[in-house]
């Protein structure tokens, strides 16, 4: 099969496509045939190896432990290993596994769901490890509720298309952020107000929020502590290693200003995929890349000119 390799760390020019053997699922695990995925800042991090937690974390010390890049995807069920009973050979699924960037993967069937019935391959690519960000951030240390004033900062990436939808099904009223060409994309999303932050220091404003949702995290954390009202909540789901160890840092002298990190479940799976289905939040595809031009793909999303996802379809 094809597949997006790569043996050392370093920027999206260390991959290549290669002939590989076909992998055979063990127990638990599905074997898809891939039909899309989508890239992720956190494909950028195992690429590069940085920051070294990535490393530690299991990517490899000293060169990639895992050849194959990529967690995003959707596609078909061919095979299933022993054990493996939710799916049958020709399901189609989404989720989050290993080995994306490839003609097939074999992944847990824990990590997956069925396709939303209304979402093509590609559309279902770009879900889930965006939209599962968005969702447990908002609903978990977030605590979103009903009427809540809510800043969406960094809202026109894949997290925050996903963070403005969620938080409008919720009925808040959301402030949005995001760079001057990207306004009008964020406003056709939902968002009742947006702020470009390229003029304009949302922390400065003098507006006040029940909830603040950082994707972008380019300023301190305490800067936004001067926005949050009394009770409020702000979650870091994005920005550098030194601002997360800000936010831990932070977090142990106030609790209401935390950072997460997604965790792949199939009950939010699912969840998403009643919201989408319900026609409640949607993804948006910026550009498709094919598997050939997946370090192209890369390079896009490192630059920051994404509006919404970007997808890698077929060889």
């Amino acid at each position: 099969m094809k597949a997006i390799v790569y043996s050392k760390f370093g920027t999206p020019d260390v991959l290549r496509l290669e002939e590989v053997e076909k992998p055979v699922p063990k127990d638990n695990e599905i074997l898809i045939k891939i039909r899309a995925a989508s890239v992720n800042p956190y494909d950028l991090h195992f690429i590069s190896g940085k920051p070294l937690a990535v490393r530690l974390m299991g990517s490899g010390l000293f060169r990639p432990k895992r050849k194959i890049p990529g967690a995003d995807m959707a596609g078909t069920v061919e095979a299933a290993g022993p054990g493996a009973k939710q799916f049958q050979p020709g399901d189609e699924v989404f989720g989050d596994g290993r080995g994306a960037f490839a003609e097939y993967a074999c992944v847990p069937e824990t990590k997956f769901a069925p396709k939303p019935s209304n979402l093509t391959p590609d559309e279902a690519a770009a879900v889930p490890m965006a939209a599962l960000t968005a969702l447990q951030g908002l609903r978990d240390p977030g605590k979103i509720r009903k009427g809540q004033a809510v800043l969406i900062n960094g809202a026109s990436g894949g997290v925050g298309s996903f963070a403005v939808q969620l938080a409008k099904s919720y009925d808040a009223d959301v402030t949005a952020t995001c760079r001057t060409s990207k306004m009008d994309f964020v406003r056709s999303i939902g968002a009742d107000l947006v702020v470009d932050y390229t003029q304009e220091d949302i922390t400065r404003s003098g507006r006040k929020f029940d909830l603040i949702f950082d994707v972008a995290a380019f300023r301190s954390i305490l800067d936004y502590k001067r926005v949050l009202r009394p009770g409020g909540i702000y979650v870091m789901a994005g920005g550098s290693i030194a601002q997360m160890f800000q936010s831990a840092f932070v977090h142990a002298v106030a609790r209401n200003m935390t950072s997460m990190m997604a965790r792949v479940e199939q009950r939010d799976l699912l969840i998403l995929k009643d919201y989408i289905e319900a026609g409640k939040i949607r993804p948006f595809i910026d550009k498709r890349y094919p598997l050939s031009e997946t370090a192209a793909a890369l390079w896009y999303l490192k630059k920051g000119l994404a509006k919404g996802k970007i997808v890698i379809t077929g060889p």
